[in-house]
């Protein structure tokens, strides 16, 4: 590893990736609904990057043990705050010339000083019957505490001037938990138009009636703000204890976290905002964004869809299985790939669905990260329990934002008779992984499931994701290994399990790709051709970064397509010349990791649940696994190529990561998402043809 890789820090290239999806609200050629979506996507990714990695940072400079570390940290943290500042003034633009494509499209989100009679009539009726209840408005003085806020949630900080001239302020929560943001309204007479109006302004339009007139108030001006706390779970160090319980704990705790970010309506007076940091006891190193007069834009991921000429066209998922054949007859013939959301998710509850009453099936293992609110994946375990199949599922409880819901279904399963294992001490279970023993013929044999994303039929359909289903009995019993070390895992974390196909962190995974790019590396050096083909969402780690400098220095072409952040410095003569990046933001969210390594000319080709971060290789429990079939590698190589080919969504990562559209030199087109599903449609054909 080179002393002192030069990176490009993590938090800077996640904000270049933001940027990524503020370009999409920004392009016009998108349908309206779409960009109305990628606003609350842009909002949403900014919430949670406050919670995590600001947090982080704040961390760092909280304990930096030298003045020098802290000076670093301080600075970096400045460097964040004003890029996010200069995303937040582009996002005010976008917003307001999306607002005014809807309004050519005739959909009209007005506020409270545009409602005509009609709509006034009926707002007021609307607030008194259905707001009114929800509401809760509590005085902010200098005398007593701000009761304790809810991230959610957003806020109006409330001005009132009152009959005997005095002047007192207020809070309150908009009821968002309780009521939809977004609120139809009768058209204008005689227009065939969708007229919607937020819940904010309707609290505006009657924001006097909001104190139920138990004192005279002359005028009232309402001010949005909102709070980020840190994310951060701390569970402590004793391995002993219940980990549902810690959990469970720690949740409660996370609600009183740390406040890192105000988020403010820049209208607000100051007097005010400062009242409110004071209350909130805001300090040096914590964060203050200037707004418009909406915040929680992440609601507009929810904004209602009766458009549909507006929005993608949906694609109808290619079947994976033939008609009337049991998915165990059809893996018997060969290994099963599978690509979200081009393929249909079905293809893995019709395993589970299968499994759970196939008289044969004596054992099914599973490891759940994020499932799907109505999850079949969770009904078909708990209906394999009650046909008495041998069902163990590892929940990982600690699935950030998810954890509550993990929590449920792993009651669900245990009081089902499913035996749970909620994770394991110090290391995130993040594999995606399948193990189901069959007894065939007097033997056991193995049906597995590797996999890039988590088993939900939601994020299936917006996902790209790839699932291999394969009966090799040599990859299944790896994958059994997985699940062994996963019940015995203080017992075998440090153990040198031998794994004959797959890779394994904490155990393996690191030292082999770092070892597969060495080949690569000796190839070069000794004059033969050699190149590295890497997907992934991020590229942080120092020591990858490292071997990846060190490869192209020695000759190697590396091709990376990464989604999110990127620490690797591209374009920097001497140290990354043979290194390009590219990044892919579309309609779909690529979360597929997959390294193809050339291996001489006859590649090798990896998938993975694992980025290429430390906490990924080093910290939780992922699993890498080849694609053996030559059928399969090829499929897989042709979607990586198709995505390098793209000219329409990708974006240049260079050294200033400034997302530079790719160049289009042949005046040939690819948007490589709709190629990917015409290019699966003929392939599906094909294999129909030979099956």
């Amino acid at each position: 590893m080179l002393k002192n890789t030069p990176i490009y820090p993590k938090e800077l290239s996640w904000l270049s990736f933001n940027e990524r999806v503020l370009q999409e609200v920004e392009d016009k050629e998108i349908p309206i609904i779409e960009r109305v979506h990628f606003m609350g996507i842009f909002s949403s990714n900014l919430d949670e990057f406050y919670r995590v990695k600001v947090a982080d940072v704040r961390r760092l400079i909280t304990f930096a043990k030298s003045d020098k570390k802290k000076q670093h940290f301080s600075s970096l943290l400045v460097k964040i705050n004003e890029r996010v500042f200069e995303l937040q003034q582009r996002f005010v633009v976008a917003y307001r010339q999306v607002m005014a494509d809807l309004d050519k499209e005739g959909i009209h989100l007005i506020n409270e000083i545009q409602l005509r009679d009609r709509q006034q009539a009926y707002v007021e009726e609307y607030f008194h019957r259905q707001v009114l209840p929800e509401l809760e408005p509590f005085f902010i003085d200098d005398r007593k505490a701000m009761p304790l806020l809810n991230e959610a949630s957003t806020y109006f900080a409330i001005d009132l001037q009152l009959d005997d001239s005095s002047r007192r302020f207020a809070a309150l929560e908009i009821p968002t938990d309780k009521l939809p943001r977004f609120v139809s309204l009768p058209p204008r007479k005689g227009k065939r138009e969708k007229v919607y109006i937020v819940l904010d302004n309707i609290i505006r339009s009657c924001l006097t009636d909001v104190f139920r007139r138990v004192i005279d108030i002359k005028t009232a001006q309402a001010f949005t703000f909102k709070i980020s706390r840190d994310a951060e779970l701390e569970l402590g160090e004793q391995i002993t204890q219940n980990i549902l319980s810690r959990v469970t704990r720690s949740l409660k705790k996370r609600k009183q976290a740390k406040l890192v970010r105000l988020v403010y309506d820049r209208t607000m007076p100051e007097f005010l905002l400062e009242l409110i940091k004071k209350k909130l006891k805001f300090g040096r190193y914590d964060s203050y964004t200037p707004g418009g007069r909406y915040h929680n834009s992440k609601d507009f991921m929810e904004f209602p869809v009766d458009f549909s000429r507006h929005c993608y066209k949906k694609i109808k998922p290619l079947p994976t299985l033939p008609e009337g054949e049991s998915i165990f007859s059809r893996l018997s013939r060969g290994d099963q790939l599978a690509y979200y959301p081009y393929h249909d998710f079905r293809l893995i509850t019709n395993l589970l669905a299968s499994s759970a009453i196939d008289p044969f099936v004596k054992e099914i293992n599973i490891n759940l990260y994020r499932v799907a609110k109505n999850s079949r994946v969770i009904a078909a375990l708990i209906n394999a329990a009650r046909n008495h199949k041998q069902v163990t599922a590892v929940v990982e409880l600690q699935a950030r934002f998810d954890e509550l819901a993990n929590i449920h279904w792993s009651n669900e399963l245990r009081d089902a008779g499913v035996n749970v294992i909620y994770g394991v001490p110090g290391f995130k279970v993040h594999c995606k992984l399948i193990a189901i023993l069959r007894e065939e013929n007097g033997k056991v044999r193995y049906y597995s499931h590797l996999g890039t994303g988590n088993f939900n039929e939601n994020t299936a359909r917006l996902y790209c994701d790839f699932s291999l289903l394969t009966s090799d009995d040599k990859v299944g019993k790896d994958v059994a290994k997985v699940f062994d070390l996963l019940k015995n895992f203080e017992k075998q974390k440090n153990s040198k399990k031998i794994y004959n196909y797959i890779a394994v962190s904490p155990q393996s995974n690191r030292n082999s790709i770092l070892e597969w790019i060495d080949c690569e590396i000796k190839a070069a050096e000794s004059g033969a051709p050699a190149a590295l083909f890497f997907k992934c969402n991020n590229l942080v780690d120092g020591e990858i970064i490292s071997k990846l400098y060190e490869a192209s220095n020695a000759g190697v072409r590396i091709r990376v397509i990464v989604r999110s952040m990127c620490s690797l410095l591209c374009d920097r003569p001497g140290l990354s010349d043979n290194i390009e990046v590219i990044s892919l933001v579309d309609k779909y969210l690529e979360h597929a990791r997959c390294y193809v390594f050339y291996n001489g000319g006859d590649e090798k080709v990896w998938l993975s649940s694992a980025d290429l971060m430390t906490r990924n290789l080093d910290h939780r429990v992922e699993v890498t696994f080849p694609i053996l079939d030559s059928h399969n590698k090829k499929l897989v190589l042709d979607i990586m190529e198709l995505q390098w080919s793209d000219n329409k969504k990708a974006r240049v990562i260079d050294k200033d990561q400034n997302n530079m559209q790719i160049a289009n030199y042949n005046n040939k087109s690819c948007r490589a998402q709709n190629a990917i599903y015409e290019y699966l449609k003929k392939y599906s054909k094909r294999c129909k043809k030979t099956a």
